[in-house]
């Protein structure tokens, strides 16, 4: 097998570590050599942060080059256009139509740009969902990452019920119900 290369990209405190450690969960279960990167950027709230999973046969490092991620998770729109780039010509890009704005755009010292996920439609094959509209529907806005990632799991090689069975060992106790419930949202379908 290939390796394969997922991106997440997104802002502080958007759950991109949570949604590493169940991609690597997953990949581990089916019995791939896996690397995580850790954070890079500011992980602070409100800083860019971007986390590379790389799996396959044998892996050698975990970060992924630019043109060859397989698919790139992006949980707000801004963050989708700053990593356009490192997405595969046939790669699937998974955006939350989501906006906050960056320190730049808050003090006035740049505009937050029109039309992202459109513009981004011309070149890529885009995929959008607001993640937060529907985690607030479902009673936890926090899990709006999971439906994000269930949206990006079916342009990935691992069935619902495994992704089901890693959600379950990986997130905390008490929010096991929720986060299947929304992954399954991102999975199905709204």
């Amino acid at each position: 097998m290939e390796t394969k290369n997922i991106m997440i990209v997104g802002v502080g405190g958007q759950g991109t570590l949570l949604t590493s450690r169940i991609l690597g969960g997953i990949t581990v279960d089916a019995g791939y050599d896996v690397k995580l990167s850790e954070v890079h950027g500011m992980a602070q709230r409100g800083g860019s942060v971007v986390t590379f999973v790389r799996y396959g046969e044998t892996v050698a490092e975990p970060i992924v080059e630019e043109g060859q991620a397989d698919v790139l998770i992006a949980f707000e729109r801004l963050e989708a256009l700053r990593y356009a780039h490192f997405l595969k010509p046939d790669g699937a890009m998974v955006v939350n139509d989501w906006r906050i704005d960056p320190i730049t755009v808050v003090t006035g010292a740049a505009q937050y740009p029109d039309n992202i996920i459109e513009n981004l439609s011309e070149k890529y094959k885009v995929y959008s969902i607001n993640a937060m509209e529907e985690a607030v529907k479902l009673g936890n806005s926090k899990a709006f990452n999971v439906i994000v990632l269930g949206l990006a799991a079916r342009h990935m090689d691992f069935d619902k019920e495994a992704w089901l069975r890693v959600i379950e060992k990986t997130v905390p106790p008490k929010t096991v119900e929720i986060n299947k419930k929304a992954f399954l949202l991102g999975y199905e379908g709204v």
